[in-house]
Formats: C-alpha cells, structure tokens, sequence
C-alpha cells in the first residue's frame, strides 16, 4: 500500500516538535523508537525542573490519531507533588484540526494539556487550554 504524497508519519512529528522544542527553552530530550513503552519525547525545561511529556502521532487516520494520542498521554499522567508538568499530544495538522475541535477547554486546562499541531513543512504550533477556548467560543 503506497503511501499518500500528503502522510505525514510519526516520525515526521516527532523530529518537527524536538526542533521546536529545543528553540523554545526545553532540552535533555529523551525520546524512544516507535512502538516502545512510554511517552514519545520527554523533555525537561533548561531554565527549571519541569517536564514536558508528548505523545505523537502520524499518519493519515486523523480521527483515530486523536483518540489514540489522547488515550496514550492520559495513561501516561503521574501524580508528581514536586512539579507540575506539560502533557502534549504531537499530532498531524490535519488530527490538531480535529482535537481542537473535540477536546473540551476545561479538562485541557485542569490536566495541563497541549495540542501541538505539525504541518508538512515541519512547523509546530501549540494550542493550550486559552486558544481551545477561543475556539469553542466562536
């Protein structure tokens, strides 16, 4: 099966947010092969002791990208007193489209929960709790 000339694969996602990561204040990346146990990237914030823990996807199954990624992060969440951590679900343009549809402010908020959106040309944004709601506002 060839795949679309538009696909973007999990790889893809991953190298996309470990650059955009490392531009924006995060570094000593530790990120697994694909089908390993654990979270994708985890990365620690060079200026403090807080982690940010990104589950990502690829592919051309937006929907179930999403429920998958989110799913996989949920399970991922530990109850850590000491920092409070980011949680990012590292997604195709076209599933980010879909999660910022689907996933309510409220509990992208209370989980600290981002949605990082990577396009084809490998630019990352990222949606927080505050652009969910505008989202859902309009």
């Amino acid at each position: 099966m060839a795949k679309e000339k538009n696909e973007i694969t999990e790889n893809f996602v991953k190298d996309s947010i470990i650059k955009w990561l490392s531009c924006n204040g995060w570094g000593y990346f530790k990120y697994d092969k694909l089908h390993t146990h654990g979270v994708d990237i985890r990365a620690r914030n060079i200026k403090y002791s807080r982690f940010y823990y990104i589950e990502t996807k690829g592919g051309k199954y937006d929907e179930v990208a999403f429920i998958y990624s989110l799913g996989q992060i949920i399970t991922r969440m530990k109850d850590n007193k000491s920092t409070r951590n980011y949680y990012g679900l590292g997604l195709p343009i076209k599933s980010a489209k879909i999660a910022l549809r689907r996933l309510p402010w409220q509990v992208a908020k209370k989980l600290n929960l981002r949605v990082l959106s990577v396009d084809n040309k490998g630019e990352v944004i990222q949606y927080t709790w505050k652009e969910l709601q505008e989202n859902n506002d309009k």
